[in-house]
């Protein structure tokens, strides 16, 4: 996909073939007087575009179903979406993060679903009916590992094909790689993208052995 031009308004910037903003333009500064992310969901994380990076070399299918979980502003989604025309789904526990990822999906003329739930509460059968699931910096509590890889294991026994999670490299993510490494396909590969700005990280790709 071609990079985008910025745009003429101030403060909204591109990066894999989307249009994000800064936490200074207008709509985010409208937003929060009305919306307090309460569990992270309150910037565009930079795993989300180590993971856009890695999407890049490692594709899913156009039009394949996705969800990604704790998806905050929904950077990630909107990327599939624009650029794979994937039906996307993005999962958090903290409703005041839908407003930042409905304004950042109008920019980018994409649509992505909305779903409020803890990960314990994403059951086998819905998680089925997805291909893929994607998540980037997800795992930063050692609380979240045993949900995570619980969740990981209904996904792909009940037939998602990838799990694809991002993270800066935390202790909790290796500890949930090893833990998935016990039942599934683990690689686990060091990644850096390059858009906006050069960040680094992790990726990891979980499948069915």
């Amino acid at each position: 996909m071609p990079k985008l031009q910025p745009m003429p308004e101030p403060n909204v910037y591109p990066a894999y073939g989307i249009y994000l903003l800064e936490p200074k333009h207008r709509s985010i500064r409208r937003l929060k007087k009305e919306y307090q992310p309460s569990v992270h969901g309150h910037k565009t994380w930079d795993s989300s575009f180590v993971l856009m990076d890695y999407l890049q070399e490692h594709p899913i299918a156009k039009g394949a179903r996705v969800m990604e979980v704790g998806c905050g502003w929904g950077p990630a989604s909107i990327y599939c979406a624009r650029r794979f025309k994937a039906k996307v789904t993005g999962v958090d526990i903290d409703p005041d993060v839908f407003p930042f990822l409905d304004v950042l999906a109008e920019l980018n003329d994409v649509k992505v679903k909305q779903r409020v739930s803890r990960f314990e509460k994403l059951k086998g059968k819905e998680l089925g009916g997805f291909d893929v699931l994607i998540g980037s910096d997800i795992c930063f509590w050692d609380n979240l590992v045993k949900p995570l890889y619980r969740l990981i294991s209904r996904a792909l026994e009940a037939g998602t094909k990838r799990v694809i999670i991002t993270d800066p490299g935390r202790p909790t993510f290796h500890e949930l790689c090893e833990l998935c490494r016990g039942k599934f396909k683990v690689e686990l590969t060091e990644w850096y993208a390059l858009e906006p700005a050069r960040n680094e990280g992790e990726v990891v790709e979980i499948t069915l052995v």
